[in-house]
């Protein structure tokens, strides 16, 4: 159960970050019930993205931090390539990991550190995520990062490197006025790694041996609820949709999607499901 790693910690990091806490609570929201009830124009001075996951396997700008303690879990249906019963050796994948947020990424920087359990089954397989993110606005950031340093050997992951802006859509159709949140949020970036290299199973099987470099992610809040997602992670193309809960103001973020929707890689559709959790102190 160690095959998708190279794909499957973002999807983890990613839930978990959202997770764990208020990350735009250094910022003023202009928008208040006043507001909503006379529906009059607004300042978008201080609409912040909304709190629903934005990625599926592709890394997003915003981070953790503020002293953020965040926890996440993760399986899919199978790995790349692997068929039979799920959760069988070798079929069934999954991922866990641990990490903190620090810093200030309104006023200075933030700092997001990911401690990364790349296999269910077993210990002994660790790895390390890095993201260094910066707030340039109310609605969007920009960070630089580093995946998959590995402490061990015994997965197909890469060390990845990237960068990465993030933006909320600030036109009025796309914010949503009774919580001061955006509802459409894209990010772009470009990366090595992960984002650039394909498999030995993919180049066996005549798709190459590489991808675009360049990777980014769509989201949409539906309903007031919950955000449909799709990514490009420069191997190919991800759907799926993400749904922030609160049990006494802690979250709880599930994401779930299909992975590897075209024949650029892989071998066929595969599913995915993870949820995290976490707190600011």
């Amino acid at each position: 159960m160690n095959l998708i790693k190279r794909y499957f910690i973002a999807v983890i990091t990613g839930i978990v970050t959202l997770a764990s806490g208020d990350l735009y609570a250094e910022l003023p929201v202009s928008l208040g019930a006043g507001d909503v009830q006379r529906n009059t124009p607004v300042s978008t001075f201080g609409i912040t993205p909304n709190s629903n996951g934005k990625s599926l396997t592709t890394p997003v700008a915003w981070g953790s931090a503020y002293g953020s303690f965040f926890a996440g879990v993760g399986v899919a249906s199978r790995a790349a390539y692997f068929h039979g019963p799920a959760f069988a050796d070798h079929v069934g994948d999954g991922a866990a990991c641990f990490g903190i947020g620090i810093g200030n990424p309104v006023e200075f920087v933030g700092l997001q550190s990911v401690f990364i359990v790349n296999d269910l089954t077993m210990f002994g397989l660790y790895g390390l995520s890095f993201q260094l993110h910066r707030n340039l606005s109310s609605a969007s950031a920009i960070a630089v990062g580093a995946q998959n340093i590995m402490l061990s050997s015994g997965t197909d992951s890469v060390p990845s490197y990237y960068i990465v802006y993030s933006q909320g859509i600030l036109a009025a159709p796309f914010i949503n006025r009774a919580n001061g949140t955006t509802r459409l949020h894209y990010s772009i970036g470009v990366g090595k790694g992960e984002y650039s290299e394909k498999s030995q199973f993919d180049f066996n099987s005549g798709k190459g041996a590489t991808g675009t470099y360049v990777f980014g992610n769509v989201a949409y809040e539906l309903f007031n609820s919950f955000n449909a997602i799709a990514d490009w992670n420069g191997i190919n193309l991800n759907t799926g949709v993400s749904k922030t809960f609160y049990i006494d103001k802690i979250p709880l973020a599930i994401s779930a999607g299909a992975l590897d929707l075209t024949g650029f890689s892989g071998d066929g559709v595969r599913f995915m499901i993870g949820v995290g959790t976490g707190i600011t102190l």
